[in-house]
């Protein structure tokens, strides 16, 4: 099986990435969705950029957790390596504030951690 260069990856993401987040949004579907899809918002370290993407995730109270999939082509998540940063998630219909951080394991997989604001 063939892999994804980074450029095909962005490529082929992209449209995928809208689509989820207009599903988010969707009053017919939004609810659905959201039990395991939530727009993260943050703020490029190097860019200054602000960028929204979808992202899977699992919530223990003021807790969420984000297994980020092929992380070697994605670079959002470095973002919040070290200390971290802040971000917001668009949970539950509203927009939350937190702090993240991320961390790769010895076996190269990458999860961000999030702590919402109260």
């Amino acid at each position: 099986m063939p892999s994804l260069s980074r450029a095909s990856l962005v490529r082929f993401a992209a449209p995928v990435n809208k689509r989820m987040a207009a599903l988010t949004a969707s009053p017919r579907w939004g609810r659905l969705v959201g039990r395991k899809i939530v727009l993260l918002t943050y703020t490029g370290r190097r860019s200054g950029r602000t960028f929204t993407i979808p992202v899977g995730y699992r919530r223990d109270g003021d807790q969420i957790t984000i297994g980020v999939r092929m992380p070697d082509a994605k670079t959002w998540w470095r973002n919040f390596l070290g200390e971290g940063a802040p971000l917001s998630l668009h949970l539950d219909g509203t927009d939350r504030t937190g702090h993240a951080t991320s961390h790769r394991d010895d076996k190269g997989r990458v999860t961000v951690s999030v702590i919402l604001d109260s």
